[in-house]
């Protein structure tokens, strides 16, 4: 029996006013330190997202760049000594934000690797908080093993946007899965709007609807991102979010 067999999503609803975003605390998914990787290319653009985002209500960010080693080769220095121009630049416009960072690691050998050395970037309170992806293409073999070693590390992994790997969509058992193993799911803003298909909203909705998600965050990377974040500020499954108890971000600052 296929996903959406018993599920189906809410009708069209009423749009809201827009929601502060205060009152989730702070995005703890973006690519806003400039040109390291597909997010802001410069310094300027990295002062007017976070500007945007602050208009909306957000006051603190953990910014969390790719560590993609086929395409993304950061590192601790490269992160921190980006992250310091931002902090700067931000003193010095008197811009009243808080902004730190790890990354969002791409689950391939060199994650692997990093796991084994217990050398990942780290967040949150308990300064074990890991933030991942896989591949939207096809379901990594070795994502048991990393997330086995990552748990036996101490380390507590959180999956970045599982509605956007389409592969699992016609399988929620995937979702719940990742539940059992410990795993804390986190879903992008702009899935609510459709941006990424209507699959991929319907799947946010419904692992909203079932309390499975732990964090949200904006996953910016551009101005275009920032507009979808807006749009998402009216949307009532955002409201539930908010409202159900299951997001964490208390632990994160």
């Amino acid at each position: 029996m296929g996903l959406f067999d018993k599920w189906k999503p809410t009708k069209k609803e009423k749009k809201i006013d827009p929601i502060d975003l205060s009152a989730i605390g702070f995005d703890m998914h973006s690519h806003l330190l400039p040109g390291i990787d597909d997010g802001a290319p410069t310094l300027e653009e990295s002062i007017q997202l976070i500007l945007h985002l602050q208009e909306m209500g957000y006051r603190k960010f953990l910014t969390t760049p790719h560590i993609f080693w086929d395409m993304y080769k950061n590192t601790p220095e490269i992160i921190s000594e980006k992250l310091a121009l931002v902090r700067s630049e931000l003193k010095a416009r008197q811009i009243d934000v808080e902004i730190d960072a790890a990354a969002e690691y791409y689950c391939d050998e060199h994650f692997e690797s990093l796991i084994e050395q217990e050398k990942l970037l780290t967040f949150g309170k308990s300064k074990k908080l890991v933030l991942f992806e896989i591949s939207f293409a096809d379901e990594n073999i070795n994502l048991g093993r990393a997330i086995f070693n990552m748990r036996l590390a101490g380390y507590q992994p959180i999956l970045a946007h599982p509605e956007r790997y389409e592969y699992w969509h016609g399988n929620f058992e995937k979702y719940q899965s990742m539940i059992d193993k410990d795993v804390l799911l986190q879903v992008n803003i702009n899935s609510l709007t459709g941006q990424y298909g209507p699959n991929c909203q319907r799947i946010s909705e419904r692992l909203i609807d079932k309390g499975m998600v732990s964090f949200i965050g904006t996953d910016c990377h551009h101005m275009g991102h920032v507009q979808l974040t807006h749009q998402a500020r009216q949307m009532p499954v955002l409201k539930r979010l908010i409202e159900c108890g299951s997001l964490r971000h208390d632990e994160l600052f």
